[in-house]
C-alpha cells in the first residue's frame, strides 16, 4: 500500500494478532526515514532501531545529518536523499540499507509473527541495497510485483551470504550487446566476518496467468510462491490497448483475469488478493480497511477526509490511464484538495527531485541518462522524450510522500497529495464502530472479517 502507508506501525499491529502477516512497503524508505528524522522522530522509534543497526558509524552519520530535535520548522523544506542512479555512492547505499533495516526491525519488534516487505520491480536501482537492509533485520518474506522479478531469488541467495550481487536494469535505446546492471557489495557496507543471514522466502505478484507461468518458469532458482492480484494502486495495462469506457478508464477483458485453476497447475503455493474472494470481496476489503485503520501511515487529515466521504456517500475512484509516469493505469481517489482535481494539477510547477520513477536511457555517446514524463516538459523533451507522454502525468513520488504525511515544502506552499485507493473503497463502512466514530484498528479489521467468515459458514 503505497509509500509509507503500509508502515512498520501497521505491519507490527497486523503481525501481533497472530492471524496474518504484516507487510511493510519498501518504496522510498530512504526518504521516508530521513523525513521522519527531520520531523523530530516522534516517539524515538527510528533512533531506537538505529541503535541496533550493525554499523554504529553509519547510524551516527545518518542521525548527525538528518535528525532535528523537536522537528524542523513548518516552512522549511525537507533535505532529500540522492536520486537513484545505476552507479551508486557508498553513502547512498548505506542509507538504503539502514532505512530498510529500520522499517523491518520496528515491524518485527515485540512479537514472533512473520513480517514481509514489498518492493516494486520497476524501481530497480535501489533494490539490492534495500533488500540487504531488510535481510539484516530478519525479514521473513520478500514480495515483489510491478515488473518481472526473475532475478530476485538469485539475488536473495547471494545477499543472504553477504556476496556481491548485480541486478540488470531496463535501459531504453540499447542494443543487444549492451548490459547495464546495478552492483552491490554487502561486505563493503558491513565489513567481513559476518555469519550468513536468514534467506527469506520470495513471493512474486502477478496479474495474469501468463505472468504467473513466465515467472515460475524463468526465475532461477525458483520462486517460493505467488500473489495473484488485480487490485492495488498501479494496475497492469489491459491486454487490448486503446479501449476506454465512458469515464475514460481503460477497459479490461476476460483475458486480463487470471485463472486460479491454471495457476494451481504450476505447483506453487499462491494467494489471491485484490478483487478476489467471496461475493463480498473480503480480501479486497481487508487491504482497503488496513489502509484506513488507525495504524496505517496515511496523513491523519487525509485519512479522516477519506473516511468522512465514505460515510457521507462514497469516494469516487477513477482508474487513470495516464497519471503515472510508469505508463501503468493508476487508481486515483478523487478527493478535494488533492492533485486529482485538474485545476490543482495544472497549478503545480513540474519538478522531479526524488526520481524513483525515472527511466534510464542510453545517450548517443554511450553514457546513461535519466528522464521522467512528469518532470518539466522541456527537460523531458530535451532528453529525447516524446512530448505526448507528458500529458496528464503526475509526480507520484512527491504526491505519495505527501499522502503519507511528508510533503515537500516549496515556494508557494507544500506539495499536494495523490491518494490511491481500491475500487471497492466504500465497502470499508462495514468496519465503522457503532458509536459513529469511523475509527478502527487493524485488529478490529481481522476480528470483523473472521466473524463474517464464520457466519457465512453456518
Amino acid at each position: 500500500m503505497g509509500v509509507g502507508v503500509s508502515s512498520w506501525v501497521l505491519a507490527n499491529a497486523v503481525s501481533r494478532t497472530g492471524l496474518a502477516m504484516g507487510v511493510v512497503s519498501g518504496t522510498a524508505l530512504d526518504n521516508v526515514l530521513i523525513r521522519r528524522l527531520q520531523l523530530g522522530d516522534v516517539g524515538g522509534h527510528v533512533q531506537r532501531a538505529l541503535e541496533h543497526f550493525p554499523r554504529t558509524e553509519v547510524s551516527e552519520r545518518i542521525l548527525s545529518s538528518y535528525f532535528i530535535p523537536g522537528g524542523k520548522e513548518a516552512g522549511v523544506p525537507f533535505v532529500r536523499a540522492s536520486r537513484p542512479l545505476v552507479i551508486q555512492s557508498q553513502e547512498y547505499q548505506e542509507l538504503l540499507v539502514a532505512a530498510n533495516f529500520v522499517e523491518v526491525y520496528l515491524a518485527r519488534e515485540g512479537h514472533s509473527g512473520p513480517v514481509g516487505i514489498n518492493y516494486l520491480e520497476k524501481i530497480q536501482m535501489p533494490l539490492l541495497a534495500s533488500i540487504y537492509g531488510a535481510l539484516l533485520a530478519g525479514v521473513d518474506y520478500v514480495v515483489m510485483g510491478a515488473g518481472m522479478p526473475t532475478g530476485i531469488p538469485a539475488a536473495l541467495d547471494k545477499l543472504s551470504r553477504h556476496e556481491d550481487a548485480a541486478y540488470k536494469v531496463d535501459v531504453q535505446g540499447v542494443s543487444k550487446e549492451d548490459h547495464f546492471a546495478v552492483h552491490f557489495s554487502p561486505r563493503q557496507i558491513m565489513g567481513s566476518g559476518s555469519s550468513d543471514l536468514k534467506r527469506p522466502l520470495f513471493l512474486g505478484i502477478v496479474a495474469t496467468t501468463l505472468m504467473a507461468r513466465y515467472l515460475a518458469k524463468k526465475a532461477k532458482p525458483p520462486i517460493d510462491g505467488l500473489v495473484v492480484s488485480t487490485g492495488g494502486g498501479h494496475k497492469a495495462p489491459p491486454s487490448k490497448k486503446g479501449k476506454f469506457n465512458e469515464r475514460g478508464e481503460p477497459v479490461y477483458g476476460p483475458e486480463d483475469v487470471p485463472d486460479p485453476a491454471k495457476i494451481a497447475e504450476l505447483g506453487l503455493p499462491f494467494w489471491l488478493a485484490g478483487g478476489y474472494g467471496s461475493p463480498e470481496k473480503r480480501r479486497e476489503a481487508l487491504a482497503l480497511a488496513f489502509a484506513l485503520c488507525e495504524e496505517s501511515g496515511f496523513d491523519p487529515a487525509i485519512k479522516s477526509r477519506i473516511l468522512k466521504e465514505v460515510a457521507e456517500g462514497g469516494v469516487d475512484v477513477f482508474t487513470d490511464p495516464v497519471a503515472s509516469p510508469t505508463g501503468y493505469p493508476f487508481n486515483v481517489g478523487r478527493l478535494e484538495g488533492t492533485l486529482s482535481h485538474a485545476d490543482l494539477y495544472e497549478a503545480r510547477p513540474r519538478a522531479c527531485d526524488l526520481g524513483y520513477l525515472r527511466v534510464i536511457y542510453k545517450k548517443e555517446d554511450g553514457s546513461l541518462g535519466y528522464r521522467c514524463s512528469a518532470e518539466p516538459v522541456n527537460a523531458f523533451v530535451g532528453k529525447g522524450g516524446n512530448l505526448a507522454e507528458t500529458v496528464g502525468r503526475i509526480c507520484l513520488c512527491n504526491a505519495l510522500m505527501a499522502a503519507a504525511g511528508f510533503p515537500q515544502v516549496r515556494v508557494g506552499g507544500a506539495e499536494l497529495a495523490m491518494v490511491t485507493l481500491g475500487d471497492d473503497i466504500n465497502s470499508v463502512r462495514r468496519f465503522f464502530p457503532p458509536d459513529g466514530s469511523m475509527s478502527f484498528t487493524a485488529a478490529d479489521v481481522i476480528r470483523i472479517l473472521l466473524s463474517e467468515e464464520n457466519a457465512s459458514d453456518l
